[in-house]
């Protein structure tokens, strides 16, 4: 395997362009019920900007940002983000995912829908950046450190 190499113009190129790339990701996420995009793609690029960093700076100081144990409870936690906005309108007599049925008071049914449809794309954010992350931790797992 090829030992890595700190290249020291990379890592600030990587550490000024990663918090763009986050900044873009949010964006994809919370205007993607209203224009292309969404929580999957915003989740993918999130995890572009983090793996930036892990192949920039090197593992050790990459868990800063992104901590290697956050992987998996994150992306459990977008998955039930997801879930439980499905069940709560569920629960409120409607059916699985049927946003109009969330129990909000205050809200119009359009209202509803698109507070619904963004919890959703949070979820799925969130869950698709914390599972990439991992599954690129986890292939390197066997490596040694740098």
């Amino acid at each position: 395997m090829i030992r890595y190499k700190s290249n020291l113009i990379i890592l600030m190129v990587s550490r000024v362009v990663s918090p763009f790339i986050m900044l873009f990701a949010l964006y994809v996420i919370f205007h993607g019920h209203y224009s292309a995009g969404g929580g999957f793609q915003g989740g993918t690029i999130m995890a572009a900007s983090l793996l930036l960093m892990r192949l920039a700076a090197g593992r050790e100081i990459a868990q800063l940002q992104f901590r290697t144990i956050l992987g998996t409870p994150l992306g459990s936690i977008g998955v039930l983000i997801y879930f439980g906005t499905g069940f709560m309108a569920m629960l409120a007599g409607g059916e699985f995912l049927n946003y109009g049925f969330l129990p909000f008071a205050g809200f119009q049914a359009a209202e509803l829908r698109s507070l619904g449809i963004l919890m959703v794309e949070i979820g799925v954010g969130l869950a698709v950046m914390a599972i990439l992350v991992a599954i690129y931790d986890d292939l390197l797992e066997g490596y040694p450190h740098d």
